[in-house]
């Protein structure tokens, strides 16, 4: 058998793992687990204090992946100047469904929920589980233009909702 190839991350790399979003490869150890001698990438997730040990021969197959491309990042802020696609369907599919989205770790279906799911001041009240999965969305999307940008969380916040309220303005 063939060693898996060389893993294109490396220690200090920002990556995005899909149901915890941006993280840091802090290094990779070995670790013998029920008698297997395996590789780890081991993660930081700094803001919500985690740490994250993934089999390098898995991560790709568990949805690891590098930060978007610049491109990428501005086809996500250009989803959100989009009109919000709200589906008729009863709230708890339509809560599902941005689940889904949120956890799959891709930065549109990311920015597709916050443009969904985003209010401006003069719009109807949200419930409370559309807050959190809006808060959620908002929260990954932010965090992963921060690390491609190389700004802040604050910074990128205030992109993101110049965007959003350009659009409301619209």
């Amino acid at each position: 058998m063939t060693k898996t190839k060389k893993s294109e991350f490396r220690p200090d790399d920002y990556v995005v793992y899909p149901a915890h979003g941006v993280g840091k490869i802090m290094s990779i150890e070995e670790q013998e687990i029920a008698g297997l001698k395996l590789e780890l990438f081991v993660i930081s997730f700094e803001k919500d204090k985690m740490t994250l040990r993934v089999p390098t021969a898995k991560a790709t197959e568990a949805g690891l992946r590098g930060l978007a491309s610049a491109d990428e990042v501005a086809r996500a802020l250009n989803t959100l100047k989009g009109k919000a696609k709200v589906k008729r369907a009863m709230w708890s599919r339509r809560a599902q469904e941005y689940e889904q989205k949120i956890n799959s770790g891709d930065l549109l279906s990311i920015a597709e929920v916050v443009r969904d799911l985003h209010r401006a001041d003069d719009q109807r009240e949200q419930s409370y589980s559309e807050r959190q999965l809006y808060e959620a969305a908002l929260e990954r999307l932010t965090r992963e233009i921060a690390a491609v940008s190389g700004t802040d969380e604050a910074g990128a916040a205030k992109k993101v909702d110049e965007v959003l309220d350009s659009r409301a303005a619209a």
